[in-house]
Order: structure tokens, then C-alpha cells, then sequence
């Protein structure tokens, strides 16, 4: 209890349960690269029963939140990758029917189907070759293909600016938006 003109009693601050994974591995500089992120995420437990994420993987997660492209992430990005790659894991786990760990080709169209994307079956065919292994995809691969999709929808946002799914590219810069994931 409060008295006038006495302060209220110190609460201790709510320390985020993120934080833990992060600090236990970030530097003096507050930031992790994607070394740290793949040991953050492994201690973490994030991919359940699935294989850790490959380094590869966490590159390309850094890249998509890595606004000064520093090649780092701080802590409110980890935690924004965090909010993705849970709701990308309850995704998949929604669409592997038969609970195998990976998903097929109907099961990818309609996950990626539920994140609001119409792609056609070329497209479709394409991802499954690039991310499939025998026409079935891990859950460390389904992150890095949501992880360029969400990416790369991003980029084409920012330059379809009469918002009718048509955008301009210089070269330079395709080449910029392709290669930085």
C-alpha cells in the first residue's frame, strides 16, 4: 500500500521469457548474427521435435528483419521472428496430415494458401523442387521458403505502388532484392 506522499513499493520488472535465449547468446553489442541465432533457437526448443535450423536457414531469417543490413538482429527483431516462426510452425504442423514432419505438395499449396498467397501450380512446382526432397519439405526448409516469400512480397509491395501485382525492376536492384536472401 501506498502512503501520500511515500512511493509505491518497486515491482520488479517483467523480464520478457525471450530474453533468456537471446542474452545467453548476443554480444557487448546487444546484436546476434546468425551463428548466435542458431544456438539461441536450439536451446529454445522452437522446433520441437523437427532438426535444429541449419545455418543457412538463420542467415536468411536475420536478412529478413535486418533493417540497417548489418547482418545482426537485435532483441525486438528476435522477438518478431519469434511471433513468425511460431505461427509458421503451427502452419505446418496444421498441414502435415500425416504427422510424417514434413508436408507434400497439396499440403504446401494449402499452407501457403492460408497465408493469403494465390500462386499458381507452376509456382507451386517450382518451391517443391527448391525446397523438397523427394517431393516433401522439412520444416527448417518450409521456414526459409516463408522467410523469402515473406521477404520478397515485401520488396515487391514497396515497387508496385498502383498496387495491381505489377512492379519495375532495374537490374541492379533485382539483383539486390533476389541475392540478399
Amino acid at each position: 500500500m501506498a502512503y501520500p506522499g511515500y512511493p509505491a513499493q518497486p515491482t520488479q520488472p517483467q523480464v520478457d521469457p525471450l530474453w533468456g535465449y537471446f542474452s545467453a547468446v548476443a554480444g557487448q553489442d546487444g546484436q546476434i548474427d546468425a551463428d548466435e541465432l542458431q544456438r539461441a533457437l536450439t536451446s529454445s526448443g522452437i522446433a520441437g521435435s523437427y532438426q535444429p535450423f541449419n545455418r543457412s536457414t538463420c542467415v536468411i531469417m536475420i536478412t529478413m528483419l535486418d533493417r540497417d543490413r548489418s547482418g545482426q538482429m537485435g532483441f525486438n527483431e528476435f522477438k518478431e521472428l519469434w511471433t513468425a516462426l511460431n505461427q509458421w510452425k503451427e502452419t505446418f504442423m496444421r498441414f502435415d496430415g500425416d504427422r510424417s514432419g514434413t508436408i507434400e505438395g497439396h499440403e504446401l499449396q494449402q499452407a501457403i494458401s492460408s497465408f493469403g498467397f494465390n500462386l499458381s501450380p507452376q509456382a507451386i512446382a517450382v518451391i517443391l523442387r527448391r525446397y523438397g526432397i523427394q517431393g516433401r519439405v522439412k520444416f527448417d526448409d518450409f521456414v526459409a521458403l516463408c522467410v523469402r516469400l515473406r521477404a520478397l512480397t515485401a520488396q515487391f509491395q514497396q515497387r508496385d505502388t498502383a498496387r495491381n501485382g505489377t512492379a519495375m525492376f532495374q537490374f541492379d536492384d533485382f539483383i539486390q532484392v533476389t541475392m540478399m536472401l
